[in-house]
C-alpha cells in the first residue's frame, strides 16, 4: 500500500485541515495502532488510525456541495452551535465549511468533506474571487464606490483594491480577494454607513444559481473541473 502523511490521511477522511491535524498529533490526540502519532510520519490506510479515541474510517468518496445559507445559521461544525450550519443542511454524510460567511449573512457557502479541498478554497493567498451583493442604509455614491474601491482601513490595515459597481440606489457588487473579519460590513462602517443585507452570490467559479434558500447542489463535472484549474 502507498504511504500517505498522517495529516493528509486526516484530512482527506474529512477529520480536519491538515493544519489542524498536525494540532492535534502534537496535543497527542491521534495515535496509530494504539501508539502516540509522530508529527510528519506517514501511514498506509491499513493501520488504526485514532483521533481522541475515535477510530478514523475509510477514506470517503469525495464531496463538494454549494449551499444557500441564510442568515441566523452559523457557518460551523460544531454541535454547541444551536444555528450551526452541519445541522441545518443535514447532509447524510459528515461535511464541514470552506471558510465563512458570518451569522448575519446569506448566500453561497461551500462544504465538503475534504480537508485539503478546503484549505486551498479558503486560504486568502490564493487571491480567490469571493462576489457578494450588497444594501445598505444609505444611497451608494460615485464617492462610495471609489473609496471602497481603493481600499478602506480597517482592523489596523488597509484592505485590498477590489471591484465595486452600483446596481441601485442603494444596492452594490462587490468582488473581494480577501476574507477578513466581517470585512464587507467593517468597511461599509467606516465609510459611514450601516450593511442591511448581504448575500454572497460566487466563490471563484461557483455561483448561487438557481438554489433557493436552505437549497445545496452537488458540485461535478466540469464545474468541478473548472474549480480545480483555478486552484
Amino acid at each position: 500500500m502507498e504511504e500517505i502523511r498522517l495529516n493528509k490521511y486526516l484530512s482527506e477522511a474529512g477529520v480536519c485541515s491538515r493544519r489542524e491535524a498536525d494540532k492535534r498529533i502534537a496535543e497527542g490526540r491521534v495515535t496509530v495502532d494504539g501508539k502516540p502519532a509522530l508529527t510528519g510520519m506517514k501511514i498506509t490506510p491499513d493501520r488504526v488510525i485514532c483521533v481522541d479515541g475515535v477510530r478514523v474510517g475509510r477514506l470517503p468518496e469525495p464531496v463538494l456541495i454549494a449551499v444557500y445559507k441564510p442568515a441566523g445559521v452559523v457557518c460551523t461544525a460544531a454541535e454547541s452551535e444551536k444555528n450551526n450550519l452541519v445541522t441545518y443542511v443535514g447532509y447524510p454524510e459528515r461535511l464541514f465549511p470552506v471558510g465563512r460567511l458570518d451569522k448575519d449573512s446569506e448566500g453561497l457557502i461551500l462544504m465538503t468533506n475534504q480537508g485539503e479541498l478546503a484549505d486551498r478554497i479558503a486560504h486568502a493567498r490564493g487571491l480567490h474571487e469571493k462576489e457578494y451583493i450588497v444594501r445598505i442604509d444609505r444611497p451608494v455614491t460615485q464617492e462610495f464606490v471609489e473609496a471602497m474601491s481603493r481600499g478602506v482601513k480597517i482592523l489596523n490595515t488597509r484592505t485590498r483594491p477590489c471591484q465595486v459597481e452600483k446596481i441601485a440606489s442603494n444596492r452594490f457588487r462587490i468582488i473581494l480577494t480577501q476574507g477578513l473579519n466581517r470585512q464587507i460590513r467593517r468597511m461599509c462602517e467606516a465609510l459611514g454607513c450601516r450593511v442591511t443585507q448581504l448575500c454572497r452570490v460566487r466563490v471563484m467559479n461557483i455561483t448561487l444559481g438557481d438554489l433557493r434558500i436552505g437549497e445545496y447542489r452537488h458540485i461535478a463535472g466540469d464545474e468541478l473541473e473548472a474549480l480545480k484549474s483555478l486552484l
